[in-house]
């Protein structure tokens, strides 16, 4: 599955200047979470309802 930059979103409390940000992609059928100072890399990817279970838990 081919993503563009802007399927990726970073949370709204890193500011403008940080670059030291989890970057997700929500899609139906996965999440993927990557590095925002490595985007090349292969994205970790987790069921939505582990995400959900994650989000829930922080």
């Amino acid at each position: 599955m081919s993503m563009t930059q802007q399927d990726w979103f970073k949370s709204s409390y890193s500011g403008s200047e940080a670059d030291n940000c989890v970057e997700v992609a929500i899609r139906t059928e996965a999440v993927h979470i990557r590095d925002s100072k490595d985007t090349e890399r292969t994205p970790l990817t987790v069921s939505p309802e582990a995400w959900t279970a994650f989000i829930a838990h922080i």
